[in-house]
């Protein structure tokens, strides 16, 4: 998975920039490009017209009898609101967002009803061990770690990115040396976590200072201490922070590394290992990867650049710490 380059996120900044007070009509949009007409819009009222999928009967059929009882797909997505991955409409309450959606065509293609679930991030892994939710959509990253106690189908790519405030004096962050000595933030037992714990390791070995690890629950929290200087940077997923810096003003983002930090990775819906759903959930996304509602849902949240060809059952993942 290549590093995004700057004219894609420039690109994404301008799809994702939204204005930041609630207005009545149902759907609000910035224009992308010097023009002040054309641009893409980006809905973020509880009125959802979600890009929807037709069930395929011999996939159908492939779900678990224990699973499909009672034709119902439960999914369990991030509660703690990080546009344009799962967050809350302008209501307050209905959930929206990529992550939502292509559960949606998932959920069609099995033809199920789908019903998400928010949760905490820590919770999210609880949840689908036990059962209680049968699948994750909630940017969750392959790693061979999880993949003892998970199956996975994978869906997108993984980017993780920078945050710092948009008047700050820091300009770059790309490698290890370009966080030595900063107080940085990142979500606690998350893949960019480990990707961090790394970098420390590195620069603990270079004869470099360790950064400082500040670790919040939720997003208006870093968002906070960013603004008031308390630490320095954020680190997580680059479409959140995009979209974080578009929306509010205050921050940039100055550096895009892959889901590994070093190695590409995958994004992908998460169940209970050998449950035997996950066939039915990569073939699912396969057929929405080919009829094209896969890239029309991406694109409805200005997310092109992280679509993947096919979805693979069990991918590759990260490696162990």
């Amino acid at each position: 998975m290549p590093r995004w380059p700057n004219a894609v996120l420039v690109s994404l900044v301008g799809v994702l920039a939204l204005a930041a007070c609630g207005t009545p009509e149902a759907e609000r949009s910035v224009p992308v490009g010097p023009s002040a007409t054309g641009g893409q819009v980006i809905n973020t009222s509880p009125d959802q017209p979600r890009i929807r999928a037709d069930k395929v009967a011999e996939i159908a059929a492939k779900v678990p009898e224990a699973i499909r009882a009672d034709g119902k797909l439960t999914v369990g997505v991030s509660g703690e609101g990080y546009p344009p991955l799962a967050f809350r409409a302008d209501d307050d309450r209905t959930l929206i967002g990529v992550e939502p959606d292509i559960a949606q065509l998932v959920a069609d293609v099995l033809g199920l009803e789908l019903e998400l679930q928010p949760t905490s991030w820590e919770n999210l892994f609880l949840v689908i061990r036990s059962g209680q939710n049968e699948v994750g959509f909630s940017n969750i990253t392959v790693t061979e770690e999880r993949k003892d106690i998970y199956d996975f189908a994978s869906y997108r790519v993984d980017s993780l990115g920078w945050e710092v405030k948009k008047d700050g004096k820091i300009e770059k962050i790309e490698k290890p040396a370009d966080i030595a000595g900063l107080t940085v933030s990142v979500g606690s037992g998350t893949n960019q976590e480990q990707v961090l714990l790394r970098w420390n390791e590195q620069n603990k070995a270079a004869g470099l200072a360790e950064a400082k690890i500040v670790y919040y629950q939720r997003p208006t929290e870093y968002q906070l201490a960013l603004r008031s200087g308390r630490i320095d940077a954020y680190f997580g997923p680059n479409p959140a922070l995009v979209y974080h810096a578009a929306v509010s003003g205050e921050t940039k983002i100055v550096g895009v590394v892959p889901g590994g930090g070093e190695v590409p990775a995958q994004i992908a819906a998460m169940t209970k290992k050998d449950n035997n759903l996950v066939p039915a959930l990569s073939e699912a996304l396969n057929v929405v990867i080919r009829n094209g509602r896969y890239q029309e849902v991406l694109a409805r949240w200005g997310l092109s650049d992280e679509a993947i060809p096919a979805s693979e059952v069990n991918p590759p993942g990260l490696p162990r710490p």
